[in-house]
């Protein structure tokens, strides 16, 4: 089969790739606010329908129970996602405004390859451990401890980094035994209407077992959060909307996953090379727009090295354009809409308001007129209480903060309701070690060290959210442990 974007205006429920009740809607493309086509608008009535197909096939399928089976259909769905990878990939960074080059990453080839390690884990699990015998009570009792899928489960994903995160819950949802409504942010269904087509068409993965809602009303997806059929909530969003998650899922008592929010910290100490590591700081946090949420968007550095600090980081952030992201050397590409753009520019806004200077950027290219960039941006003069420093963007926007040594740069990370990644660089290893004990976040690179990949376990401390997505802990958030005792035998 070709896979052609036209193939997306469908719904995935119960195996059959049906028309949304609602009709259907418009999808942009974020880099010329040109129309590409459009998805299946689906209605409450269709998230009923999903809800109870993944319900019927958990309760009444083998899916659950075969192992080696949900390996085979995992490795399927890669190899044929794999056929389809240019064509995915053309779809990504038209629907995403994804850069070209991210697509070999994280933006759809790593989280595709990644369905092999979840393949692998479903086979090579310990689903059985033997807690031997003991007497409690006075009786001889021989105890094991099971491990089980938790049922049906919720998927509610962002439109930032789509594959990534669809992936990163099918894959361990899938490999643990359940089964899944994925509901997709409504600026990218794209993404996760082509998979579908895909499962539908080019795999075992029994009817029910995957279903895909793609909808621009946002109330389908908090009815995922009430429904009792659901049993357990993964949500990837907002610290806002998170709470909101985790409120309507109390009513039901279903187990939440939430991997929310960031404002997270690049400490620069004052016997690393700053200028590599100001130019690091920098670029990172132009990547797709800086719409990530483990982005280091606070750049902390020597107190006595501000200024020099704040020249290297423009130097840098200055010769990075916003561009087209089909060209392969674009780095920035647009935000995903016309909203997102607005707040990043009332941040900005506020930034001065606030006493802060624009060292570089601040606005829309003016190369641009179409399309919803923002100029990579670096905000200098404000303090750690600053709104621009204590609240999460989503954009191309890096705030300088000096710190007065080791411990005040970690009390400056720490002085933030967010938890979820930074970087640490330094040359001296003990004084590097004591920095990464003091910050409470979730991940943590040291000198430029890569933490993203599918078995190293990653979410975050505070409001950054509850549990771990990928590796073992990330698989483990959807299944549950039952204990069974047994008399002893001599």
């Amino acid at each position: 089969m070709t896979l052609r974007p036209t193939d997306s205006s469908a719904l995935l429920i119960d195996g059959k790739l049906v028309p949304g009740s609602g009709g259907t809607f418009e999808v942009l493309n974020p880099a010329t606010e040109e129309v590409l086509g459009s998805a299946a608008e689906a209605t409450a009535a269709d998230m009923d329908a999903a809800i109870a197909a993944a319900r019927r096939a958990f309760d009444q399928g083998t899916w659950s129970r075969d192992h080696a089976f949900r390996a085979r259909c995992l490795r399927q769905l890669c190899d044929a996602l794999q056929s389809h990878i240019e064509e995915l990939r053309e779809v990504t960074i038209a629907e995403v405004g994804a850069p070209a080059m991210l697509t070999s990453g994280p933006q759809l080839e790593g989280p595709i390859a990644d369905l092999r390690y979840w393949a692998d884990l479903a086979e090579n699990y310990s689903w059985e451990q033997d807690l031997g015998s003991a007497t409690p009570m006075g009786i001889p009792t021989a105890r094991r401890v099971l491990k089980e899928a938790v049922g049906v489960v919720g998927a509610i994903t962002p439109w930032n980094f789509p594959h990534q995160i669809n992936f990163a819950k099918l894959g361990p949802a899938l490999a643990a035994g359940n089964t899944v409504v994925l509901k997709p942010a409504p600026d990218t269904p794209w993404c996760a209407a082509l998979v579908g087509r895909v499962i539908a068409e080019e795999t075992e993965i029994p009817a029910g077992v995957v279903n895909i809602v793609t909808s621009t009303d946002h109330a389908l997806g908090a009815q995922l959060c009430t429904d009792p059929r659901v049993d357990l909530v993964s949500f990837t969003g907002s610290t806002a909307t998170g709470r909101t998650v985790m409120a309507s899922a109390a009513d039901s008592l279903k187990k939440v996953f939430l991997e929310l929010g960031g404002k997270s910290a690049f400490i620069v100490l004052d016997d690393a090379d700053l200028a590599s590591a100001c130019s690091v700081a920098a670029f990172s946090v132009c990547v797709h727009a800086g719409q990530g949420c483990a982005l280091t968007t606070r750049l902390l550095v020597p107190r006595a090295r501000y200024d020099e600090a704040v020249a290297a980081t423009a130097a840098t952030m200055s010769g990075i354009r916003a561009g087209d992201p089909s060209k392969p050397g674009t780095v920035c590409g647009p935000l995903i809409s016309a909203r997102q753009r607005e707040r990043v520019e009332g941040y900005l806004k506020l930034a001065v308001e606030e006493g802060g200077t624009i060292v570089t950027g601040g606005g829309r290219p003016a190369d641009r007129d179409r399309g919803f960039f923002v100029e990579p941006t670096l905000i200098a003069g404000v303090d750690n209480s600053a709104r621009v420093a204590q609240e999460e963007i989503f954009g191309p926007v890096l705030v300088i903060l000096p710190h007065d040594g080791d411990e005040d740069a970690v009390r400056i990370a720490n002085d933030s309701p967010y938890g979820l990644s930074g970087s640490v660089w330094g040359t001296d290893p003990e004084r590097v070690n004591r920095v990464v004990a003091g910050v409470r976040t979730g991940t943590l690179s040291v000198n430029g060290g890569v933490w993203y990949s599918a078995d190293a376990p990653f979410g975050g401390y505070k409001q950054s959210g509850i549990g771990r997505e990928m590796g073992v802990a990330g698989f483990e958030e959807y299944l549950e442990t039952k204990l069974v005792a047994s008399p002893a035998t001599t």
